[in-house]
């Protein structure tokens, strides 16, 4: 019987082909030939690439038997997950394998601003001695501000810490007790802004931290303040840094990721008080070996049908079947509880109710903290790491089964503790032939909603004209409402409307509604995957 055939399209670690082992026909071709890449995925059943490879819907149509994509390192700007997904392709990678080459980037940077170190070489490898002009500041009871804790916060504090520095930082996902443990201070963003000598943020990208770094933010800096950011790039607005370095309204900054990669026409490139480095963050002989390890053997327990922690888009492994559908729902019940929070979690229940409770549902766990997780941490969120960030952050998690299902076939609970002593809970099910993923409940009110991409969640006095006033406000926006429910427990107490929105909705815009209906509640959650 042939062995499965695994393509190594990108130079890998030799570890990473020990760590596959002999089961496998392991074959090499270079990924950025076109022609070759295309021609030998015909009979490949995997294929492990780094960066330069595209794996694209051409890609994946070319490989009839392909079963899994395995990216060596962080990022999946390569690989068509979508087409990925609707061919039945598992994508994986290695979300853990760089924290430490990142935080230890980090470092440099803030070292390099520090001290001049780029500018000091450059200037005398040029012949040019000139000590006075490179005079620097020492990190010694400097405030160091994080925006971000998650694992590379951590690190990044556990290894500034020994520099003597005051650590400060903003996650509003943190509680206090986590941050007590890794001896920081938690306070808001201004207030991080306003105190920090030094700032660097590990923040997820998504449309809400997206250019959250602009003119308003870096004007609350010292003028002797420096900022860096090695996560994404897009996270600080790049023209309004630009102008905030011209100007003096800070120091300097350190940059090793982009918008635009590589950066060719930025001007932030030409400025004297800027220190950049290409996208450097993964870039060790360490993590290398890591990500190779790590994907390796994603690939063969993919390859032996079970459970792979580190899929992006299929959760795999020897799953019941009647399980399965509710992956996605739960994951996606996590991002609508977690948005609904909107703070540092201190408990989870996963509420398991109806003939589910008769099959192994431990992966519904993970895949609620993987939902919960995803738009929260700045590192990718898979089934391995979701536990171990709930461990971080002190947050107690339980499954629990019930075979009672009053009104539906199954229904799957959310339900669990904010620090600032809210509780907070969602439901969902699946319906009808088609598996429809349905909220069913949230808060304790009972509705009936199809989950769709970006949802308005409002909780408000009933009182009449309310409908009239969001419908106006969003029609006027241009915002169009896809399907709304309104749901209350008697007349005249609190109700709760659910819309669902085709674009996300400006912020202004959900100001004034959320003022001018006096919202207690009132949430837009974007589940995009």
């Amino acid at each position: 019987m042939s062995k499965p055939v695994v393509l190594i399209a990108e130079e890998l670690s030799p570890a990473t082909v020990d760590a596959l082992g002999p089961d496998f026909d392991v074959r090499n071709v270079d990924g950025t030939d076109r022609a070759a890449l295309l021609s030998a995925l015909s009979d490949a059943n995997a294929i492990l690439v780094r960066s330069a490879t595209k794996v694209d819907a051409e890609a994946i149509a070319a490989a009839p038997k392909l079963q899994v994509v395995a990216r060596a390192g962080v990022g999946l700007d390569n690989v068509d997950i979508k087409a990925a997904t609707t061919a039945g392709v598992m994508v994986v990678n290695a979300p853990t394998s760089n924290i430490i080459s990142a935080a230890e980037l980090t470092v440099g940077h803030i070292l390099s601003l520090a001290r001049h170190i780029p500018a000091a070489h450059s200037a005398l490898a040029q012949g040019e001695w000139k000590r006075s002009h490179y005079t620097g500041t020492e990190l010694y009871e400097k405030t160091v501000g994080i925006i971000g804790l998650g694992r590379i916060g951590a690190l990044i504090t556990a290894r500034l810490q020994a520099f003597g520095v005051e650590v400060i930082a903003y996650d509003p996902y943190i509680t206090a007790a986590r941050a007590q443990q890794l001896g920081v201070q938690t306070v808001s963003l201004d207030e991080l802004l306003e105190r920090s000598d030094f700032i660097t943020i590990h923040m997820p990208k998504t449309p809400e931290t997206t250019g959250m770094i602009s003119t308003e933010q870096l004007a609350k800096m010292k003028p002797s303040a420096y900022i860096v950011n090695v996560a994404r790039g897009g996270l600080i607005d790049e023209e309004a840094l630009h102008e905030a370095l011209v100007a003096g309204t800070i120091a300097g900054a350190g940059l090793d990721v982009f918008v635009t990669e590589p950066p060719r026409e930025s001007p932030l490139l030409a400025l004297p008080n800027v220190i950049v480095t290409p996208h450097l963050g993964a870039s060790t002989d360490e993590a290398q070996e890591k990500a190779g390890i790590s994907v390796a053997k994603s690939v063969r327990l993919a390859l032996a049908g079970e459970l792979v922690p580190d899929a992006v888009n299929v959760a795999g492994g020897v799953i019941d079947p009647y399980v399965r559908p509710g992956i996605p729902l739960v994951e996606k019940l996590g991002q609508l509880f977690s948005g609904l929070a909107q703070g540092a979690l201190t408990s989870l229940d996963v509420e398991v109710h109806g003939e589910l409770s008769e099959y192994d549902v431990k992966v519904l766990k993970l895949a609620a903290l993987k939902g919960v997780f995803t738009n929260v941490v700045s590192e990718s969120v898979s089934y391995v790491n979701a536990p171990l960030l709930a461990e971080q952050r002190g947050i107690d998690v339980r499954l629990i089964v019930d075979a009672e299902s009053a009104e539906f076939r199954n229904v799957i609970t959310l339900s669990g503790a904010v620090a600032d002593g809210r509780q907070i809970s969602v439901s969902g099910t699946l319906t009808g032939t088609k598996q429809v993923e349905k909220l069913v409940g949230i808060n304790g009110y009972e509705l009936e909603v199809p989950i769709a991409d970006i949802h308005i969640v409002m909780e408000y006095a009933d009182r009449p004209g309310i409908v009239a006033v969001y419908g106006r406000e969003f029609g006027e926006a241009g915002i169009n409402i896809a399907g709304m429910q309104i749901a209350r427990r008697e007349a005249g107490g609190s109700a709760l409307s659910v819309l669902t929105v085709d674009s996300p909705v400006p912020a202004d815009v959900l100001e004034r509604v959320r003022e001018a209906i006096d919202a207690s509640v009132f949430v837009e959650i974007d589940i995009t995957e």
